[in-house]
């Protein structure tokens, strides 16, 4: 907690707030009765008609994040959080093939059922995350399926989990990932466990029978590492536009495709290739959904505060464009607050051992620079949409 003065003057840090935010915040803090040199609660300018899903939902946007169920029942302030912020949520793992399949003939939903009965309590919507991937497969996989029953094991997989879910579900992610251009195919395809065991058209009959299963769920094909204008992720968006083409030609009902938007505050920077990328997805009558963001500062010096606008500014360079898009409608970050944040895994641990503060919220649940520059943005797509 700090006054409004103190907590103005952090904000004035370069491209941390905005100068309109800035006046709102003191704009709230006076219409809230909190003279400039007593304490402002969080509450002040952060909940309410200023949390990002009050403006996402002004905005016609949906704001959501990954969640993890454990802690929505076990940690209050991150349940209240996740409550207030947003309106739409994504289990980072429960609804993976790992979580769902203890053994190859049971399912197991029940943390992933304590999502969605979150959701409904709050108003929210759900993600679903996800039907097909190369990782998080069950330790059972690799013995059980063959090129002779990998083909019903998935189906089954696929309308038994979205059948159960069916109502809802906003959309589901029913590929992730599949493209991975040093595996040397002209498709771009990546070699992974169903295109071993199914064929190339295991990605059109995961899409048709999720279809089947849930006719009113949106349908996603979810990729990383296609952000920046580097000649391998410029290559790779080719061969992922190319994909989606070939999809739709074939009368694939799939609705949009995912950009998992992991960023950083060091190297390469989000370009205008990514904004054409979008541009040319909406021409197939696709949407976008920016479905995994965060921000790593792994390799940033100094402050927590000089962190904070690091990271910030990689939020409102990146959101700005984005969403300026029409057919950008879905922003999810890969968690709400540093407590719980997949960059805290020792792959992505910091010289200084500092935890990473990736999130629009620090690891006590209270809103840094990234919150509002991911506000303003929001703001400003609501703008653009005019």
């Amino acid at each position: 907690m700090s006054t409004r003065r103190e907590f103005l003057k952090l904000t004035t840090l370069p491209l941390a707030c905005s100068s309109a935010a800035l006046l709102r915040i003191a704009a709230i803090a006076q219409a809230n009765g909190v003279p400039p040199d007593q304490p402002v609660p969080a509450t002040v300018y952060v909940t309410g008609a200023q949390s990002l899903r009050s403006h996402a939902d002004h905005a016609g946007l949906l704001m959501g994040c990954a969640v993890r169920p454990e802690k929505l029942e076990n940690d209050a302030e991150y349940a209240s959080l996740v409550g207030q912020q947003v309106n739409l949520l994504v289990a980072e793992n429960a609804m993976k093939w790992r979580d769902l399949r203890p053994t190859p003939g049971t399912f197991d939903f029940r943390a992933a059922d304590e999502v969605v009965a979150f959701a409904s309590a709050h108003r929210q919507r759900v993600r679903g995350h996800n039907l097909c991937w190369h990782k998080a497969l069950p330790d059972w996989f690799a013995a059980t399926a063959t090129r002779a029953n990998a083909r019903q094991i998935f189906t089954n997989h696929i309308q038994t989990v979205v059948s159960h879910f069916a109502g809802h579900i906003h959309s589901w992610d029913v590929v992730n990932e599949p493209l991975d251009l040093k595996d040397g195919r002209a498709d771009g395809l990546r070699q992974a466990p169903w295109l071993d065991l199914i064929g190339d058209d295991y990605i059109e009959l995961a899409f048709r029978t999720a279809k089947e299963a849930d006719p009113t769920a949106l349908l996603t094909l979810n990729e990383a590492g296609i952000q920046h204008d580097t000649k391998a992720q410029r290559d790779k968006r080719d061969r992922l536009f190319d994909l989606l083409k070939r999809l739709k030609k074939r009368g694939v009902p799939i609705d949009a495709v995912g950009i998992e938007s992991h960023l950083a505050t060091t190297g390469p920077q989000p370009g205008s290739g990514v904004r054409d990328f979008v541009r040319d997805v909406r021409k197939l009558e696709m949407q976008v959904f920016l479905t995994e963001v965060d921000v790593s500062d792994q390799f940033t010096d100094g402050s927590d505060a000089q962190r904070d606008v690091a990271v910030a500014r990689v939020y409102k360079d990146y959101l700005s464009t984005m969403l300026a898009e029409p057919n950008v409608t879905v922003l999810v970050t890969w968690g709400i607050t540093d407590r719980y944040t997949a960059l805290s895994k020792p792959e992505y641990e910091r010289r200084d051992e500092k935890p990473q503060r990736p999130l629009p919220f620090d690891a006590s649940c209270q809103p840094v620079p990234a919150f509002f520059a991911v506000r303003d943005a929001i703001d400003r797509h609501q703008f653009g949409k005019a």
